[in-house]
């Protein structure tokens, strides 16, 4: 099986980012790994509310979508974790406004979260032909 490797555009390459890719292209899906609320011109964690590092971490996953060839209308499936479900409401105001039409499946979850981080969001997408 072939497999593409997906960097987020603005990511500084001098940073290490662990043992994942941003995004792999196989068999027609994008698999984007779990995003956050990052800064990756310097890999720093951008603290804020819940509105605020969804809005982040979306617009992240949309980079990483886009840098593949696909727009936000093309995810299938999404997987959050929230620090604290209590946040459901006010994450969930900001994560309908990125899908118009048919929205992804979803799963939110409550995670314990590293570096103090309120949520986490990885996606599937079923790249355009």
């Amino acid at each position: 099986m072939d497999k593409k490797k997906i960097v987020h555009p603005d990511r500084d390459q001098h940073f290490e980012t662990g043992a994942y890719s941003d995004g792999v292209i196989a068999g027609g899906f994008l698999f984007v790994s779990g995003q956050a609320a990052v800064d990756f011109k310097n890999s720093k964690f951008v603290p804020g509310t819940i509105e605020e590092e969804t809005r982040l971490t979306l617009n992240n996953i949309k980079t990483i979508v886009e840098a593949a060839g696909a727009t936000m209308d093309h995810v299938v499936k999404c997987t959050a974790h929230l620090a604290d479900i209590k946040d459901f409401d006010a994450y969930n105001k900001v994560y309908a406004t990125f899908f118009q039409d048919i929205r992804p499946a979803r799963t939110t979850v409550q995670s314990v979260l590293a570096e103090g981080i309120k949520v986490e969001i990885d996606c599937i997408v079923k790249l355009p032909q």
